[in-house]
């Protein structure tokens, strides 16, 4: 590699992409560098282009769209990194066909992102953009696992201040499943919720022996509240598919990980128009009330 801004606007960019999977020319410039003019970022963007670490598609359907997304050398350099050390190398797409199969959903969930980092700039909040990381692995046994669209931390207050730590799990919909099959991911969280693994080799604790904790102990001093982002059609479908999250959420094997997380759902639409700290997000277990996410 040469010719890279080492610590600056092109590893910035880099890591953006690594993480974010994929982004537009100009959601590129609202995540990495929104208070300098578009056509640096442009410049930035080709730039990394020739040294072969990221490319680009072409949606002719939507104006000759630029999509970017990092390619296998790209990936390979950014993972050796401090910032994005330790974290699992991202389903990558392999060529141009693959991104158009994938753009419409990663770009909805880069989208969302920009909705939480640019409140977060508005109030003097903190979420940077390396604070949105997509795809998270959550293993729940058996094989299976929860693989929430996006894994956010958030600090509310000024920056600089001790405010608190917010992190949430983030489920974009573009109302491409059917309600029931977006409901069911309340009983896979419900899962992750209270999931004790247990080590190779050995069996569960008998009486007397310290107890295993739950697996996501071992990362968050708290579970995750779970945030459904609603996309892709008009305000009833938006009501339907809430409607089919608070059906799921009245299974009796869900009370006690409903009464420990806040899981909400809002449009996307309204995070634009009010912003997310605003009461736009309804409680899957009375959908009829609206609250901030934060609360």
């Amino acid at each position: 590699m040469t010719d890279v801004d080492v610590g600056s606007g092109d590893r910035l960019a880099l890591a953006v992409l690594v993480q974010y999977r994929m982004a537009t020319t100009e959601q590129m410039h609202r995540v990495i560098a929104p208070g300098v003019r578009s056509e640096q970022t442009r410049r930035r963007l080709a730039k990394l282009r020739e040294e072969g670490l990221i490319d680009r598609i072409t949606l002719p359907r939507s104006g000759r769209l630029r999509v970017w997304f990092p390619t296998s050398y790209g990936v390979q350099v950014a993972c050796e990194w401090p910032e994005l050390r330790g974290r699992r190398p991202p389903k990558t797409v392999s060529d141009p066909t693959a991104a158009r199969l994938r753009v419409g959903h990663t770009l909805t969930v880069t989208e969302t992102a920009l909705v939480f980092l640019e409140h977060a700039r508005h109030r003097g909040e903190l979420c940077r953009p390396l604070d949105w990381i997509p795809e998270v692995y959550h293993p729940i046994g058996g094989g299976e696992a929860v693989i929430p669209d996006a894994l956010m931390y958030y600090r509310r207050g000024r920056e600089g201040s001790a405010g608190p730590m917010l992190r949430a799990f983030v489920e974009v919909d573009r109302a491409t499943m059917g309600p029931e099959r977006l409901a069911s991911k309340l009983t896979s969280y419900a899962r992750l919720h209270r999931y004790v693994p247990t080590p190779a080799g050995q069996r569960r604790p008998s009486i007397g022996q310290m107890p295993i904790q739950e697996e996501w102990r071992q990362r968050y001093p708290l579970f995750p509240r779970v945030l459904f982002v609603l996309d892709g059609t008009g305000p009833a479908g938006v009501t339907t598919r809430i409607n089919a999250l608070h059906a799921a959420a009245k299974d009796p094997t869900l009370t006690l990980f409903l009464h420990s997380v806040p899981v909400l759902a809002a449009a996307l639409a309204d995070l634009h128009t009010y912003g997310p700290s605003e009461p736009v997000w309804h409680p899957v277990q009375d959908p009829d009330r609206t609250v901030a996410w934060s609360s």
